[in-house]
């Protein structure tokens, strides 16, 4: 198994106070995958991915990213989390910095860049996800699709080998849900290695690599798009999807 995958995810349990948010989840994932989990709300999907990256801590279970373990690993995090990039729902841009500001801080503060090249790469990343124009703009002029386009670039400025989504356009209107969509799509086709949390079921048809249905802190049913939409296996993932399309 050593090398065949980027990350590995092992046996993961939390709880928070009695109840038990993940009970036992383990998955891998290949360099340059998609995968997209799905479920109800308040299944632990967001925890899961808040335990891979370190913000929570797992009562039990293992990460590991190249095979080194990162779960436990005390000051070493924040090294890791420069390779595990998160984007989260609500943006968390910095209200007093421009779009431009708020992408190169993290590469001048954590990564120790020159402040020249740090602006170089962050308007480098402003392009990539269609805001160069918007480089000076501060978060509040900006509509929360072109925030979140921001806070995608801010991401992007630390060249992770992974990327963390949850539920990246949930507080979008359907308009500006798609331009987030379209920047992910073309994320998704560059290589980057992604893991989704949201309830978009034709960006998970059209982009994901596999589909993990989720309930209850537990893995129901993973598959590709077109083992989990066209023919579940699993009677709670057919009703889940079922009543997903008719809302």
């Amino acid at each position: 198994m050593t090398g065949e995958y980027i990350l590995r995810v092992e046996d993961i349990h939390k709880k928070f106070n009695d109840r038990e948010i993940l009970r036992g989840i383990s998955f891998n994932v290949k360099k340059g995958a998609t995968i997209v989990f799905i479920g109800p709300s308040g299944t632990g999907k967001s925890t899961l991915l808040r335990c891979i990256n370190q913000l929570t801590e797992p009562d039990r279970g293992k990460v590991f990213l190249d095979d080194e373990e990162i779960t436990g690993c005390g000051s070493r995090i924040s090294g890791y989390r420069q390779r595990i990039g998160m984007v989260f729902q609500n943006f968390n841009l910095f209200d007093h910095l421009t779009a431009v500001e708020n992408v190169e801080i993290a590469p001048i503060k954590v990564r120790k860049m020159k402040k020249e090249e740090a602006h170089a790469k962050a308007m480098e990343e402003l392009h990539r996800v269609g805001m160069a124009d918007w480089a000076h703009h501060y978060p509040a002029e900006l509509s929360g699709g072109q925030a979140q386009r921001v806070s995608i670039a801010r991401c992007l400025a630390m060249d992770p080998e992974v990327i963390l989504f949850d539920e990246p356009t949930s507080a979008l209107d359907p308009e500006l849900t798609r331009e987030v969509l379209e920047v992910m799509k073309d994320l998704a086709r560059s290589g980057m290695t992604m893991l989704v949390v949201s309830h978009e079921m034709g960006f998970a048809r059209s982009v994901a690599t596999e589909i993990i249905f989720m309930e209850g802190g537990r893995i129901v049913e993973q598959g590709s798009p077109l083992e989990i939409m066209n023919n579940p296996k699993h009677p709670r993932t057919r009703e889940f999807l079922g009543r997903i399309e008719h809302t």
